[in-house]
């Protein structure tokens, strides 16, 4: 029953995939909320660690981005209940789904819901971001894009750690974006930005990532990005055969992606972030840095003429491990 319940999944990345796994594994689900002034933005990462050597518990982190602050609750494994035939899962007394979280956790409360969500579109053998990829059983960890861009519709009450107390946070009108991963552990180094909060436009939304993938006893540099704008995906991957071209500065990243009719040029301003914790060999003992005070640059370009130009703020950006190894190829 696990293994159908495993090979479903496959074709729906935003649903759990862990069914029968015991060792070695973790799945989280990403869920970043902005509020309309852009004065609160907070992710919410739920999801499930089993160690090496078997011991698993269920977690809840939450990072608030303005404050730069992030609380990581621990919980039993057993208050873990993801649903079979649809993407819900709740931890706890927290539930998270496609359409809404209602975080129940010490010192935070409330319910948001999603409105006019932006599914990253299935096609035939590519169920989602990663393309074929989705079906190599080996792959260190695996990515999913629940929705790319989203409205709000609620309101949150929150402290996080000894952080400022907020009191009805109304979020309606504010922009979410959801994705997931799930396997043994985060890659040995990579960089992630994204981004759907635009000067120019207010239908845009960007994700990308480059990373160090293990493959049959050696490793290539993978790479996934989308832009999507005003309904259209631009898609730019490894498996597209897509080129890519990076430059890591002091506190900038350059990043250029060419498809044969495409290109998208990426420049990313770091900024302040906060700790988060991150999957060894499914244990929840890695550190990264996040923030969601960066500043992407976004230029789109198709048959050579510049279609889309803008910043993007709110930017979720990550960049972790020894990135040198991101410069090859």
């Amino acid at each position: 029953m696990s293994f159908i319940k495993r090979l479903r999944a496959t074709w729906r990345p935003d649903e759990y995939h862990g069914w029968g796994r015991t060792r070695r594994y973790f799945e989280g689900w990403y869920f970043k909320i902005v509020s309309p002034d852009e004065q609160h933005a907070l992710a919410f990462i739920p999801g499930i660690s089993m160690s090496a050597g078997g011991e698993k518990h269920a977690f809840v982190q939450v990072m608030d981005g303005k404050a730069c602050r992030s609380q990581y609750h621990r919980l039993d494994a057993e208050v873990f209940r993801p649903a079979a035939r649809r993407f819900e899962v709740a931890v706890g007394e927290s539930v998270f789904s496609g359409e809404h979280l209602a975080p129940g956790l010490p010192g935070i409360s409330g319910a948001i819901r999603f409105r006019d969500t932006t599914p990253w579109p299935k096609m035939l053998g590519a169920p989602g971001i990663m393309g074929w990829y989705s079906f190599v059983p080996f792959m260190e960890c695996f990515h999913g894009v629940v929705s790319l861009h989203h409205l709000l519709e609620g309101s949150l009450s929150y402290q996080l750690a000894d952080g400022p107390a907020y009191t009805n946070v109304d979020f309606s009108g504010g922009k979410g974006y959801i994705e997931k991963d799930w396997g043994r552990s985060f890659p040995r180094a990579y960089l992630w930005m994204q981004t759907n909060h635009f000067d120019t436009h207010d239908r845009a939304s960007l994700m990308a990532s480059v990373a160090h993938i293990p493959w049959l006893g050696s490793y290539f540099i993978g790479f996934i990005s989308g832009f999507w704008l005003d309904g259209r995906l631009f898609r730019f991957a490894t498996y597209t055969g897509a080129r890519k071209h990076l430059e890591i500065g002091e506190d900038t990243l350059t990043l250029v992606f060419q498809n044969p009719k495409t290109e998208l040029r990426l420049r990313a301003q770091q900024a302040a972030g906060t700790a988060l914790h991150a999957p060894i060999s499914g244990e929840m003992t890695g550190k990264i840095n996040e923030s969601l005070q960066a500043k992407v640059q976004v230029e789109l370009l198709e048959n050579g003429r510049r279609i889309f130009e803008g910043c993007g703020r709110n930017a979720g950006l990550e960049v972790a491990g020894d990135t040198e190894v991101l410069l090859q190829g």
